[in-house]
């Protein structure tokens, strides 16, 4: 009797070798309408960041410390919804349903470490538009070129590394079935959903890199407005403001955004929120945000529209 038990217990406990993603259940049509609205979606995105890139590179004017972290977070953008997009829409189309272990754990570190990293660039350029309002006339020394790389590598490198201790510790939870995640990608609390192992050690660490990652990047942020929104109020004329203001408002709108639905997602002790709604979240944060920063760093910024239209000139 006990060498059965032993038995079943280690058959119960077989390893999960792939998952099936469920993406959004519903019937046919319904599937292909978001078929069509995230296949929009991705193109306007990768076309509308590329031609950021493009525009900077090609424009001297642009070739500043704010430009070069724009095409930072451009390219960033570009990986991130490529990263969700091709497989969300074979999930949705019943083509591509299966995701092997490994895939997922991949697909999870990527996500998570350019989301990381988003952050960092966030705060980075929250710190440049600091220099540039505060202390006018020491930018150019401050904000150097040499330090404006290093900030974005620092960056890039930051998101990464923060996010290897969760994808390990991810990869070692044992998943012995139900095999079917309730999302359209691997997001790490659709993974600890399906642990039958004691996922708290995942959840801890989440937490604390949450803390670290997006609290700290968050901090540094408000307290660089902090400073921003007192400089630009004791300029005397309203003009000043308005010019002033215009420089940091595109970025201030990013910032808004992005870091609402990341505090939702991660920044909690616990994984058990509803997964349906982390689903509308993550649809939102990974698809609908790269989509409207190029968009809203164009429409809301002067020396970017002059640049587009001598480049449509040309």
């Amino acid at each position: 009797q006990t060498d059965l038990n032993t038995w079943k217990d280690m058959a119960n406990r077989t390893s999960v070798k792939e998952f099936i993603l469920l993406g959004f259940p519903g019937t046919w049509q319904f599937r292909v309408s978001f078929v069509v609205v995230f296949a929009l979606m991705y193109t306007l995105t990768v076309i509308g960041n590329a031609s950021i890139i493009a525009l900077v590179w090609r424009s001297s004017n642009l070739h500043t410390p704010m430009y070069f972290f724009l095409c930072n977070l451009s390219f960033l953008e570009i990986w991130y919804t490529t990263g969700v997009v091709p497989k969300a829409i074979g999930v949705m189309l019943g083509t591509s349903q299966t995701i092997s272990f490994s895939v997922c754990i991949l697909q999870l570190f990527f996500l998570l470490s350019l989301g990381s990293t988003e952050c960092f660039l966030l705060s980075v350029m929250a710190y440049d538009r600091y220099l540039a309002i505060c202390c006018p006339l020491r930018y150019s020394s401050l904000m150097s070129s040499v330090l404006s790389v290093r900030l974005a590598l620092s960056s890039w490198l930051g998101g990464f590394l923060a996010i290897s201790l969760l994808a390990f510790l991810t990869s070692r939870q044992t998943f012995c079935g139900p095999d079917v995640i309730n999302h359209f990608l691997c997001d790490i609390d659709a993974c600890l959903a399906l642990s039958c192992s004691d996922t708290w050690p995942v959840e801890l660490a989440t937490f604390l890199v949450s803390i670290i990652v997006v609290v700290a990047s968050c901090v540094v942020t408000l307290v660089s407005y902090m400073y921003i929104i007192s400089s630009i109020l004791q300029i005397q004329s309203g003009h000043g403001r308005k010019k002033a203001f215009s420089t940091c408002s595109a970025h201030l709108s990013v910032v808004t955004i992005w870091y609402g639905s990341i505090m939702f997602l991660y920044v909690k002790p616990s994984a058990q929120n509803s997964l349906d709604v982390n689903k509308i979240v993550n649809t939102f944060n990974t698809m609908v945000t790269p989509l409207l920063n190029p968009f809203i760093y164009t429409l809301r910024n002067k020396e970017v529209k002059l640049a587009l239209g001598q480049a449509f000139q040309k």
